[in-house]
């Protein structure tokens, strides 16, 4: 089922006190004791299955799941057995990857601050495709490439100056941000690396806008940005680069009930109420470059190209549950406010403390009574900032 289509997620289960028939999660706290993280295989699947419908914008495209979402080895073997390749970010994910069972040929490598060990790890393996960074960093690269005698496969990651709708801390394509390569600096970088083909195999160009994108807009510019690079390349030099890598970013819809999106701002709520799919991503953008492509007469350099995508959030955000028991309770008469006090803090739920982000909370004991009583949440963490961000203050709950 479709989630920003209004179809059944996971979250609807839980409502009714199951995870998925036959698993009640009552029995699952019960048995396994809180805190206890839950995965939906099953919405896991879905959500790869929705994702690669925008296959149908254009064929040639590789989901490269963004294992930092998620990298449990369960997850990674699921995510390969429904058809997804993956990204990693670190050594450690890049050996989680192959224990999955994915192929180099299945593996990309991201990353702003790589070691030599990690390098070294992803030359020899022979993965995919290594997102550069920076001048240096394609520099060590050829160091480490030539003192193993063996050529790197290396994508040189654009910083595009494109700006979304999303949280501040979210956008990663503008010019003030940590990361990617100034545009100059990724033409003096890709003729560096053309001009020594025995070390380095330079097949893509690469951008992330940011995670949690609301409009198709920052893609189609994004996009464009690195097609002119591509395109410049290939007139310089006759180099084809295989790949252009939009990044991730796709989002998932959290205000399904459209009560919460009244008490947010605007710019929240186009945010976390996102409803943008991959395949209308991918259809604008595909419309927008091709008009150039025609122009240019460069159509069959697109039609060539595969066209990389790393979702995380989308793959992952709600096929995860955690479940949390309330340890006790406690009424402050100054203000009036009840709280419930539970095992499971921001330790297992960053965000919330990082972003102010929300968690929908649902009494699984009580799924059928009507949610009349108000909470305020918090964790069990020594610390005053432990406690549920909600959109009204507190929670209201059986």
């Amino acid at each position: 089922m479709d989630e920003n289509k209004g179809g059944s997620t996971l979250l609807d289960s839980i409502k009714t006190g199951w995870i998925e028939h036959p698993i009640k999660a009552d029995d699952l706290a019960q048995h396994y004791e809180t805190p206890l993280f839950v995965v939906s295989a099953a919405r896991i699947r879905q959500n790869i299955a929705r994702l690669l419908e925008a296959r149908r914008q254009f064929p040639r495209l590789k989901l490269c799941f963004a294992s930092k979402a998620n990298n449990l080895l369960g997850v990674l073997r699921l995510v390969r057995e429904a058809g997804a390749d993956v990204e990693v970010n670190s050594g450690g994910e890049l050996f989680k990857a192959l224990k999955a069972g994915f192929r180099p040929d299945q593996i990309e490598m991201n990353g702003i601050a790589k070691s030599e060990r990690e390098l070294v790890e992803a030359i020899e393996a022979g993965i995919y495709a290594i997102n550069v960074d920076s001048p240096y960093e394609l520099e060590l690269i050829e160091r480490l490439a030539g003192r193993l005698n063996k050529r790197a496969n290396v994508t040189i990651r654009l910083v595009a100056g494109v700006g979304t709708r999303s949280h501040a801390g979210f956008q990663t394509a503008l010019y003030t941000s940590k990361f990617g390569i100034s545009p100059a600096q990724v033409k003096e970088m890709m003729l560096r690396a053309v001009a020594k083909p025995e070390l380095i195999n330079l097949v893509g160009i690469h951008v992330h806008v940011g995670s949690q994108t609301p409009d198709a807009e920052p893609y189609v510019g994004a996009f464009g940005a690195m097609w002119e690079i591509l395109l410049w390349l290939y007139r310089e030099t006759g180099h084809k680069l295989q790949h252009i890598n939009i990044g991730g970013g796709i989002p998932v819809n959290y205000l399904r009930d459209s009560t919460q999106a009244e008490e947010i701002s605007e710019n929240e709520r186009a945010m976390l109420g996102a409803t943008l799919t991959a395949e209308e991503m991918m259809k604008a953008t595909i419309d927008a470059v091709r008009t150039s492509a025609r122009a240019a007469n460069a159509e069959h350099l697109l039609d060539e190209l595969e066209i990389v995508m790393e979702p995380g959030r989308s793959v992952i955000a709600d096929a995860v549950t955690l479940l949390t028991t309330v340890r006790n309770v406690k009424h402050r008469p100054e203000t009036g406010e009840n709280w419930l006090l539970t095992d499971a803090g921001y330790n297992l739920m960053l965000s919330m403390v990082m972003y102010h982000w929300y968690y929908h909370a649902v009494n699984v004991s009580r799924p059928n009574d009507e949610a009349n009583a108000r909470f305020r949440m918090a964790g069990p963490l020594c610390d005053g900032g432990d406690v549920y961000f909600d959109m009204h203050g507190d929670h209201h709950l059986p």
